[in-house]
């Protein structure tokens, strides 16, 4: 039987993987939409933040549509040897989709906040957009991101609907401290339940601590 060490384990490192999933694509996400004006730009938010406002399990059967065999994507990447759903890249994606929303909506206000003053100082001195945005946006927003990010990571930590329906509940494979305190709950187990919940709630609340002290430093 796993133990809640290896549960604890397992969710810190698949959520840390999908933190890094979403921080490339969020951050693009949140400057598009903190700086420019497009058509179908209502779209975009609509689509980032829906996670927030579907319920998880509408969100894994999405997922489950999409990655399994006979989905779109899933027979895609089937053509090559890869199967998603219930390994744990499944899980690593359902923490990605679930934290996403967290990250471009965090990110996206230290955007809005920058002075443009000082990116338009840097392209009088000769530099390309580029640079502009790597040595002049990013260092300035980077508190906020990070809060993004741990945002991001902490939802990911917490993650139970979505990750149940596209990953299951496999022990030692897919199974992660949400899951794991649900299977505690359901089969009796009250020690191990208590457990993982103290765990939870001391790593939800540290995460949740350190991006409202970063978003108020920004």
């Amino acid at each position: 039987m796993i133990n809640v060490w290896e549960l604890a384990a397992f969710t810190a490192v698949t959520a840390l993987a999908a933190t890094g999933l979403m921080l490339v694509p969020g951050v693009g996400l949140a400057w598009l939409l903190a700086r420019t004006d497009f058509r179908g730009k209502t779209l975009v938010e609509t689509a980032v933040s829906l996670p927030l406002v579907l319920p998880p399990v509408a969100t894994g059967l999405l997922l489950l549509w999409a990655f399994g065999r006979r989905g779109p994507l899933g027979m895609l990447l089937g053509g090559i040897g890869i199967e998603v759903v219930f390994t744990p890249a499944a899980v690593v994606l359902a923490m990605t989709v679930m934290g996403l929303p967290l990250l471009v909506r965090t990110a996206r206000a230290g955007f809005e906040q920058v002075t443009r003053r000082h990116e338009q100082l840097a392209e009088t001195l000769g530099a390309g957009p580029w640079r502009v945005f790597t040595t002049v946006t990013i260092p300035l927003s980077a508190k906020t991101i990070l809060a993004g990010a741990i945002l991001g990571f902490s939802r990911a930590l917490g993650e139970f609907g979505a990750t149940i329906v596209v990953a299951g509940s496999i022990p030692g494979r897919t199974q992660t401290l949400a899951v794991g305190l649900y299977s505690f709950i359901e089969t009796g187990q009250d020690q191990k339940a208590l457990a993982v919940l103290v765990l939870s709630l001391a790593l939800a609340c540290g995460a949740v601590f350190v991006s409202n002290r970063l978003a108020r430093e920004a």
